[in-house]
């Protein structure tokens, strides 16, 4: 059993206005004091430590990246936003506030607390909401987990690493400008394949999975559920290692 998570009164649009107040997760945007505090996102275990002292969890950002609107639903570059569907339904977490510029669901996974965000300015913006959510509930970087598309890696073949580049990816490019150019967060990336042929990059990331695709994107996007549990609940261990490693060959494509 969990204490209730803290969380803002009120979800307005965060300014944006420097000031000598301010307090910056990143060049932009600035944060105004004299409009928002910081929360702080926390869940704490209704059961003390034999010590008597309650224990307190860090919170995790968990953001997929993609693109808003019915045009892009099921599309490969909107695959990020299809995870945080699935994490959001298997672990009962309502996605149904609007803060930063992104849709928002608060909630926990196990007894850690955690903040699902699907960004709703398009993708090459995505760190307009990435950015402010972070400094608002004070998520430390190495908890901010990025979900998207990567066309480096086959189709429906999943990749979990504690840091990294941006890799020619707009929105995660946007992320790191928001987060001072910073790069050592997690990131969950989720395989889409390449162009066939001379096919146009833009038409590729716009286009919807064949029904082959499609079965291969669904399974990983449950493996993908599992495979966050077990960051949340133990970060960076041997079992990511081995998800990792069992990734890598499942297709013996890699």
């Amino acid at each position: 059993m969990l204490y209730a998570i803290s969380a803002p009164k009120t979800c307005t649009p965060i300014a944006t206005t420097t000031t000598s107040s301010s307090i910056c997760y990143s060049r932009r945007p600035c944060f105004n004091l004299r409009y928002l505090a910081p929360t702080r996102l926390r869940v704490s275990a209704s059961l003390p430590e034999p010590n008597g002292a309650k224990v307190e969890y860090t919170p995790w950002l968990i953001v997929g990246l993609g693109n808003p609107g019915n045009r892009y639903h099921g599309t490969r570059h909107n695959v990020g936003f299809e995870m945080i569907d699935s994490i959001s339904q298997a672990e009962g977490i309502a996605m149904n506030t609007i803060q930063s510029k992104a849709l928002v669901g608060i909630g926990s996974i196990g007894e850690v607390p955690v903040l699902l965000a699907k960004p709703q300015a398009y993708m090459n913006y995505s760190g307009e909401s990435v950015g402010p959510l972070a400094a608002y509930y004070r998520v430390p970087l190495r908890h901010i987990l990025l979900v998207y598309d990567e066309m480096s890696l086959p189709n429906g073949v999943l990749r979990i690493q504690p840091k990294g580049g941006h890799g020619h990816h707009n929105g995660v490019k946007s992320v790191m400008e928001h987060l001072d150019g910073r790069r050592e967060f997690p990131r969950f990336c989720i395989g889409i394949g390449n162009p066939p042929g001379t096919m146009d990059l833009k038409a590729f990331l716009l286009q919807k999975f064949s029904s082959v695709e499609r079965e291969q994107i669904d399974a990983a996007v449950e493996q993908g559920v599992e495979a966050v549990r077990a960051l949340i609940g133990e970060g960076f261990n041997s079992r990511i290692t081995r998800f990792n490693l069992g990734q890598k060959y499942k297709y013996h494509k890699v």
